[in-house]
């Protein structure tokens, strides 16, 4: 059975979108500042970077989140056990389908590791299934919507296609992710995700500390009101 874990409120860390922001500040700050305000998750994705400049920034990172969030890097499997060997505290990785197969990043970070894979089709999920019990640990699943962060993604889902994604696997928690930020977590959790994964609604915002904490509550709020649904239903 998969591990009890909270991706309600899910940053993907983007080196790219951080540093085109426009503000001086950075990707260890804005880590810092969205954990500060209450992100659960920190994904660190440096798709540009050479391998040691992104050991360098995941470094940063899990300096300043300390411990009060999961802390993975995207793809990079590479980055993730360099840091591990370091000390670094560095929770997991996130890989997609072009990736390294998933089963064989298990059996490189090993049973404690946090593992995501990115997943929306019908013959991931036949590939999933062949896989061994706790392989994987959470989906991320999109873009729900076209996004700019993410250009090679496959048509939107949308939450309709969400929503039919996630009754086919109902036994692993999935993350909403592409083009969702504030104002989507009622349909969020309506469509079953377990969490929305952000990118420039915290990157790009003026204050990112305050943009998390608005998504935080938000996130609290309507799964407040759902739970309070359910219970008199």
């Amino acid at each position: 059975m998969t591990r009890s874990l909270d991706l309600s409120t899910y940053l993907v860390a983007d080196v790219a979108t951080i540093t085109g922001s426009g503000y001086r500040r950075s990707v260890a700050d804005v880590v810092a500042a969205a954990v500060a305000g209450g992100s659960r998750v920190v994904q660190v994705r440096g798709k540009d970077l050479a391998a040691n400049e992104l050991l360098q920034v995941v470094e940063a990172c899990a300096a300043r989140v300390d411990g009060r969030a999961l802390l993975l890097v995207n793809d990079r499997v590479d980055v993730a056990l360099a840091a591990r060997l370091r000390g670094v505290a560095v929770d997991g990785v996130h890989v997609g389908q072009s990736d390294l197969p998933v089963d064989r990043v298990r059996a490189l970070l090993g049973g404690d590791a946090i593992v995501g894979l990115s997943a929306s089709r019908g013959d991931e999920v036949v590939a999933l299934r062949a896989l061994p019990a706790g392989t994987v640990d959470y989906l991320g699943v999109g873009a729900v919507r076209a996004t700019p962060t993410k250009r090679d993604h496959a048509t939107p889902l949308s939450w309709e296609g969400f929503a039919a994604f996630r009754g086919t696997v109902p036994d692993l928690p999935c993350v909403a992710i592409g083009g969702v930020g504030t104002g989507d977590a009622a349909e969020a959790l309506r469509a079953g995700a377990s969490g929305l994964a952000v990118v420039r609604a915290v990157c790009s915002a003026p204050d990112p500390e305050a943009a998390a904490m608005a998504l935080r509550a938000e996130w609290d709020a309507a799964l407040t009101i759902r739970q309070r649904s359910g219970a008199a239903a």
